[in-house]
């Protein structure tokens, strides 16, 4: 049995020490079971960029209502009910700026802008998207929404959670 790609394990702390997962019930823990229903609302809800050691950029993207947006920007549901109250099969007309993960060496490259401009691109053709939002867990976050939202000529909405 061969062991995890180093890559991945780094992505994971990077994770953890970020975004604190574990910790916050509020946020989206993701697993077989969210996977599969991001594959369902979209084929590009996940992204990344790779090589033979394993990830270097992780992309999560939820698409999905104005009104479902609303309830997660004034704090009435958390991420993971926005991903549970988000129907299947339906016209989107937002995108959730759920995480962006790169390791130390592809940041400032570009990358990730590029790699989040091709999956909104995607959803785009698909879903008459009027908004991003975003839950910032940092300032390089806040930083790519909103250059995201300048190339995309979209408005960006912040959530503001206690964390």
């Amino acid at each position: 049995m061969s062991s995890p790609k180093p890559n991945f394990e780094r992505m994971m702390h990077i994770i953890e020490s970020v975004f604190a997962t574990r910790e916050d019930p509020n946020q989206l823990q993701v697993n077989d079971r969210v996977i599969k229903k991001l594959e369902a609302l979209h084929p590009d809800c996940l992204s990344e960029v790779s090589n033979d050691k394993g990830p270097l950029i992780w992309v999560l993207l939820i698409p999905t209502t104005q009104h479902i947006m609303s309830d997660f920007i004034s704090g009435k549901i958390s991420e993971q009910e926005l991903l549970d109250q988000t129907p299947e099969g339906i016209l989107y007309d937002s995108i959730y700026l759920c995480s962006a993960t790169a390791l130390p060496e592809m940041r400032e490259k570009g990358e990730t802008k590029k790699l989040c401009l091709k999956a909104i691109a995607s959803i785009r053709e698909q879903h008459p998207i009027h908004s991003l939002f975003v839950w910032a867990f940092s300032a390089e976050g806040e930083k790519l929404a909103e250059a995201l939202a300048r190339a995309t000529h979209l408005p960006l909405l912040k959530a503001v959670h206690n964390r």
